[in-house]
C-alpha cells in the first residue's frame, strides 16, 4: 500500500493555493472536469516532487466544486500536519500575509493554523528551537 494524498474541499481555489505556497508547496498538477463541474489541483512540497505534472509523494488535493456549497466543520476532518525547517519564520510569513496563528508556537515546536477555508493545518519544527518571544507568551485564539 502506499500514501497518495489527503483531500480538502476549497472554495476559493487561488486563495487557498496562496496559503500553501507560504507554507512551501507548490502545484503539481491540474485537473478540470466539466461535465462534473469540479476542479482538482494536486500540491506538494519540494521534497515530495517527483516532476511537475506527476504525482508527487504526497499531496494535497483540492477540490473546487464549481457550484456554490457551503462546508462546515471540514466535515470531521482533523489536519494536515507539516514538518517545517524554522517554524518561528513560518508563522511571521503566514502572520505577515494575514492569517491567524490559532495556537501559537509557544513551545517552538508545534503550532495551528487554519486554511481560507478552516481546515486545521499542524506545524512541527524539525529539530528544537527554544521558545522565543513574541510566540513563547502568545495566547491561543479561537480553535485549531
Amino acid at each position: 500500500m502506499k500514501y497518495l494524498h489527503t483531500m480538502i474541499r476549497v472554495s476559493d481555489p487561488g486563495a487557498t493555493i496562496a496559503f500553501f505556497e507560504l507554507l512551501g508547496l507548490r502545484e503539481v498538477r491540474r485537473i478540470e472536469n466539466e461535465k462534473g463541474r469540479f476542479t482538482l489541483i494536486f500540491l506538494a512540497a519540494d521534497e515530495d516532487m517527483a516532476g511537475l505534472g506527476e504525482r508527487a509523494r504526497a499531496e494535497v488535493e483540492l477540490t473546487h466544486n464549481w457550484d456554490p456549497e457551503e462546508y462546515a466543520g471540514g466535515r470531521n476532518f482533523g489536519h494536515l500536519a507539516y514538518r517545517v525547517e524554522d517554524i518561528y519564520a513560518t508563522c511571521q510569513r503566514l502572520a505577515d500575509a494575514g492569517h491567524i496563528i490559532h495556537r501559537p508556537p509557544r513551545d517552538g515546536h508545534m503550532a495551528f493554523v487554519k486554511t481560507p477555508d478552516g481546515i486545521s493545518i499542524e506545524l512541527l519544527q524539525d529539530g528544537v528551537l527554544e521558545p522565543a518571544e513574541p510566540w513563547a507568551s502568545m495566547p491561543n485564539t479561537g480553535t485549531w
